[in-house]
């Protein structure tokens, strides 16, 4: 299962520093002047996970693979973008194909850093990006709308259900309701999948901090604002993160000088995989050990078909132990010995943390 979030703002709050800092890179260029990301830059980083190593130990495996997160930054959203303005609708369909979107918010002043509306506003650069979002999957919705609306006379009932869900959607976004705020079931969702909303994605927003200044007063505001649709916040100074992950390995001893116990890359996927619903399993082996990323919820037929369609489609059980219970027991064998190795049928949801030998037959 990949995952892709999509990096956003307005031009010039520090997208691109982020996308570096995250991507323990310099691909993207980061300048003082709007639109310096013209084509957007996709990095694919592992996931941190120190459980991993534990595993590997145990096990005596050769390799250790890391689930991934492919990080996309879309360059930056202005005033009228729907409408095309800026670089306009080119950047939109990029949001579109990601899974969560990372919305970064300037909360610092620096008269030496150019601000695209000439001042610093939270709410407002907040504002202006949502605004567009809605405007362009109200455009969306209405080109959908128009052409099921010729298909009716059909007499196909489920062309007027999903009629009426888009009109129900539409009605809630003219309000300036983000999709994701409007009240629906989950069917109704699954009617309208394929409009891709931009506006229905879970958000986190990186409030982008100055370490030399007192943010506090921007930041409660972005909080304040987040509370209201049950996003989160992050707190991260791109540029001091962009630079800690140059350090290689004096990495921790200066996360430990400064007082931070993680770099924002750790803080930014566990807070993505928790507004995601995300949870890790493990496989492991003498060959390798692997981290598996899933939906909560997800049973044990569907994790195995995350490794491969054919362990969903022949599976016959699932032999499993935690996590905690593998590293104490000293691996499969020691597991099962100490009868903390169980087998699970179909109809098992899979928990964080999970070591799983799958059994199939196709």
């Amino acid at each position: 299962m990949s995952f892709k979030c999509g990096i956003v703002g307005l031009p010039n709050v520090g997208k691109s520093t982020l996308f570096n800092a995250l991507t323990n890179s310099s691909k993207a260029q980061a300048a003082n002047f709007p639109f310096c990301t013209i084509d957007p830059n996709i990095g694919v980083v592992p996931v941190p996970d120190d459980r991993l190593n534990n595993l590997a130990k145990v096990s005596k495996s050769k390799k250790i693979i890391n689930t991934t997160i492919s990080f996309v930054d879309i360059a930056g959203l202005v005033k009228g973008a729907s409408k095309g303005e800026g670089l306009g609708n080119k950047f939109l369909g990029h949001i579109r194909e990601t899974q969560a979107i990372a919305h970064v918010v300037r909360c610092f002043e620096n008269e030496k850093i150019t601000h695209v509306n000439n001042k610093v506003d939270p709410i407002e650069d907040i504002e202006i990006i949502e605004t567009e979002l809605i405007f362009s999957d109200i455009e969306t919705l209405e080109k959908g709308n128009e052409s099921l609306k010729k298909k009716i006379k059909s007499g196909d009932k489920t062309i007027s259900l999903k009629i009426e869900i888009i009109e129900k959607f539409l009605d809630g976004l003219s309000q300036g309701t983000n999709a994701r705020n409007i009240f629906c079931s989950k069917d109704d969702i699954a009617q309208i999948k394929e409009f891709n909303l931009i506006s229905l994605k879970p958000v986190i927003y990186v409030a982008n901090v100055d370490e030399n200044e007192d943010n506090q007063k921007a930041i409660e505001k972005v909080k304040e604002k987040a509370s209201q649709d049950g996003s989160k916040v992050i707190e991260m100074c791109n540029q001091l993160e962009a630079e800690i992950s140059e350090l290689g390995s004096d990495k921790e001893e200066f996360l430990k000088e400064i007082g931070l116990e993680e770099p924002g890359l750790d803080r930014f996927i566990r807070t993505a995989y928790n507004t995601l619903g995300y949870k890790t399993f493990f496989t492991a082996g003498e060959k390798e050990v692997r981290s598996w990323v899933i939906k909560n919820g997800f049973s044990a037929p569907q994790a195995a078909g995350v490794i491969h369609s054919d362990f969903e489609k022949g599976f016959i059980r699932a032999e499993i132990t935690s996590f905690d219970d593998y590293i104490e027991f000293n691996g499969e064998q020691g597991s099962k010995a100490a009868g903390k190795w169980r087998s699970e049928g179909a109809e098992y949801i899979v928990k964080d943390g999970d070591v799983i030998l799958f059994r199939f037959n196709v």
